[in-house]
């Protein structure tokens, strides 16, 4: 009530304003117009239709933006730098700092979404948000909900001792392989929304086989 009655002052006050200053504040309000048609059009110009497949989610094809690139560019570095794709053998790093990265990726992927403007889904295609979503929920909140409290129980009651004696160490090491196979699917289907060449040198070698 209070926003309407300030409007309504607003309206009444420029139709009894004339000469130069309803000039100024025509020129203003245009200026606005201009601005926000200008944004608006930046959003939604160079529209591009991309084909990608991930093996867990089948073919799907997206239309991307400039805001869309920029998004899938912030969630590509994210992605890429982390042990979440890179290979972990048997007899390298402990498990407790792949899970602690792959938990700090689910913070800082859910962090990017909620401060990027939210794609309008185009009439035909998926959007960045919705393979971004996909990979939070798909992959790591079942493996972080199974494997995060069983690893936090041994190390409440075995202090001290090496993850080397934990029986499911061997278990939680083989599902993590795969959730890094799986990740580096929506790297790449992250790189190629965003335009990176040459992704799969930076992803290095693959995580299994």
């Amino acid at each position: 009530m209070a926003t309407g009655a300030v409007v309504g002052l607003a309206v009444y006050a420029i139709s009894q304003t004339g000469g130069r200053f309803l000039f100024v504040i025509t020129g203003a309000v245009a200026g606005a117009a201009v601005v926000i048609g200008a944004d608006l059009y930046r959003r939604t110009t160079r529209l591009t239709e991309i084909k990608i497949t991930v093996p867990q989610l089948s073919e799907l094809t997206f239309v991307v933006n400039n805001d869309a690139r920029h998004v899938s560019w912030q969630l590509f570095v994210e992605t890429v730098t982390r042990v979440s794709t890179q290979r972990l053998n048997d007899d390298e790093g402990l498990l407790r700092e792949a899970l602690t990265s792959l938990y700090g990726l689910f913070a800082t992927t859910r962090d990017i979404l909620k401060a990027s403007r939210p794609s309008v889904p185009p009439s035909s295609g998926m959007t960045v948000e919705y393979l971004a979503v996909m990979f939070l929920n798909k992959e790591l909140r079942p493996f972080l909900a199974k494997w995060h409290p069983q690893l936090s129980e041994f190390e409440a009651a075995m202090p001290g001792s090496p993850e080397s004696a934990w029986p499911q160490a061997a278990e939680c090491r083989s599902e993590l392989r795969q959730v890094q196979e799986n990740t580096r699917s929506y790297v790449l289907a992250y790189a190629r929304l965003a335009g990176v060449r040459d992704a799969e040198a930076m992803l290095g070698r693959r995580v299994s086989g």
